[in-house]
């Protein structure tokens, strides 16, 4: 008896959304010590969103969600699993999963979880997704990239707080023939915890729990040591995607979009040239939008999908980087 294809999986539908509060460089030269050329000229930032009082992460998640849902025809009750992947959720608990779940009316027992791998989120619940999809083990699964970093900034700290925005993407996951738009071809992600440390949030878990002690320190807020940063983003990001054109045999004329994680333009500028794309190759919203984490691939590649620049057919490489460190690369046929 023969036996059925394997199944394929495929980004059926894409959607993002951003809070209406616009924070601008001149804005932060208020509240401050910097200026809009520094921030631009070190950053590519000029404005990012953020939260208004009232607001929550699952608010964004959820407009993202209705969007992507609707753009892959299907309703929320379609929906048998999604994966919220956020650093930055509403509460400890419940799962922002389960509350966006609350909140679309995907009242059908599918399954929610929180997955939290930093700014590399919204690839490894891609890379969940595609295999629990190709298994045969869920139809349609939901994952969202949404953060509201902006209620873990010092605000006194122009090292970090000039970077962060609010915002949120989600995608759906569906099963597919191997050629239909959208095709997953390939997710890899990687990660190297003795790194831990250059990217954190130490305050408010079971090793420094809520107290006054923690206040006083400032680990209820971001911090980073942006070099070391910069140095383990740029080698991983340019390995992964190294790796997966060489195992795809693949060359950078065969590939009609980059899109980077949003972090900073350095590190988009020297990734790009690394790995020799020409500007108009990289897609980049980083100025707009800042760093929204876990939702800067998939609100970019959202934009310049619906703005009709990444069309149907196309080769898109996206590569991503964030704490624990962790970083993923991956291939799609839009």
């Amino acid at each position: 008896m023969p036996q059925a294809p394997a199944l394929r999986s495929r980004i059926a539908g894409l959607g993002s959304a951003f809070p209406s509060q616009v924070l601008t460089n001149k804005d932060l030269e208020k509240i401050v010590d910097t200026t809009d050329q520094w921030i631009s000229e070190r950053t590519g930032i000029k404005e990012r969103h953020i939260l208004r009082d009232g607001e929550q992460n699952s608010d964004m998640g959820t407009e993202a969600s209705l969007k992507a849902i609707a753009a892959a025809g299907l309703t929320p009750m379609d929906i048998d699993m999604i994966i919220a992947c956020t650093t930055s959720s509403d509460r400890w608990m419940p799962s922002m999963a389960s509350v966006v779940q609350a909140k679309i009316g995907a009242h059908n027992g599918g399954a929610c979880f929180d997955l939290l791998t930093a700014c590399a989120g919204w690839m490894a619940g891609l890379q969940v997704a595609d295999s629990l999809v190709r298994t045969g083990a869920r139809k349609n699964v939901l994952v969202i990239g949404s953060e509201a970093l902006s209620r873990f900034m010092n605000w006194k700290d122009r090292s970090t707080c000039v970077l962060f925005g609010d915002g949120a993407g989600a995608s759906v996951i569906s099963a597919c023939k191997p050629g239909e738009g959208g095709e997953i071809l390939d997710i890899r992600v990687g990660s190297d915890g003795r790194y831990g440390d250059i990217l954190d949030l130490p305050g408010g878990g079971s090793q420094t729990p809520a107290s006054p002690a923690m206040l006083e320190q400032n680990f209820q807020y971001i911090r980073m040591n942006g070099q070391e940063v910069y140095k383990h983003a740029v080698r991983n990001m340019v390995a992964t995607c190294e790796a997966l054109m060489t195992e795809h045999k693949l060359t950078v004329n065969d590939i009609d979009w980059f899109v980077p994680h949003q972090a900073n333009i350095r590190i988009i500028d020297t990734i790009g040239k690394k790995l020799g794309f020409p500007a108009e190759k990289v897609a980049v919203n980083l100025d707009r939008y800042g760093n929204t984490s876990s939702a800067t691939i998939p609100t970019c590649f959202d934009e310049y999908a619906r703005a009709g620049k990444i069309k149907r057919g196309q080769l898109v490489l996206m590569t991503t980087f964030g704490g624990g460190i962790t970083w993923a690369g991956g291939l799609v046929r839009w």
